[in-house]
């Protein structure tokens, strides 16, 4: 494999990690591995530290293809928890709201999921990389000032519900770029007349690469013994 040519990687994002951790690890084993002091290397589609799953990673001339990447299709398997809420919309930030849940039955779960699909209009979370007067959202809301997004236009291609065990509900999405699964949570939960966030979040698939075609972080250095081969990948 020609790292600095370019190369197209696939990982599963390990939980707590941000994509920043798994690019740096990587970028630093792979520049001591070809003895080079700087090689690009960048990520299509940032994942959340307490999500797990597809990360694509690009290295040399391929970072040019980030952005293809990241206009695929992707599909998520996400766990939610109804009447409660978070200001994170996950597991980040303690509950700051509780919510009856005794009125919402399979049925109607079924119901409000369906009323998703298609293109919608979601506002993304305080706590997200959005820009905001040149600064990162959570930036400021970390800091507690107020924060006001826009809407985004969106597509929900599909949305099924794999489990229902009230309150909680785990279910598969399949939707655009730019698309928040916390988002989603929030407005779920409202469209439920209640409250709901994200206990657990998994990406399963950009385009098509699936899981089963990612490596993880324990992988790298085996990985970069079998590809690289001394001399060709590590001119300068």
């Amino acid at each position: 494999m020609d790292f600095i040519a370019g190369e197209v990687l696939y990982f599963n994002k390990p939980l707590k990690w941000t994509s920043f951790d798994l690019v740096n690890k990587f970028r630093y084993k792979l520049s001591r591995k070809l003895k080079v002091k700087k090689i690009k290397v960048g990520h299509a589609g940032t994942l959340d530290p307490l999500a797990t799953g597809v990360m694509i990673v690009c290295t040399g001339k391929a970072t040019k293809r980030i952005d293809e990447f990241q206009y695929q299709t992707k599909e998520y398997v996400a766990t939610l928890k109804l009447g409660e809420t978070t200001p994170s919309f996950d597991l980040e930030k303690e509950i700051d709201g509780v919510y009856p849940t005794e009125h919402i039955t399979r049925e109607e779960v079924e119901r409000v999921l369906q009323s998703f699909v298609g293109t919608i209009q979601q506002i993304p979370p305080v706590f997200s990389a959005c820009k905001v007067d040149g600064k990162r959202a959570y930036e400021l809301a970390r800091k507690g000032e107020e924060v006001e997004l826009k809407s985004k236009t969106l597509v929900i291609d599909e949305m099924e519900l794999l489990e229902c065990e009230l309150p909680v509900i785990k279910i598969r999405v399949v939707c655009s770029k730019g698309t928040y699964i916390r988002a989603l949570a929030r407005d779920i939960g409202v469209s439920l007349q209640s409250g709901a966030h994200l206990i657990a979040l998994e990406r399963t698939r950009i385009g098509d690469v699936t899981l089963d075609k990612c490596m993880s972080p324990e992988d790298i250095d085996a990985f970069l013994d079998e590809n690289i081969t001394v001399g060709k990948d590590c001119e300068d």
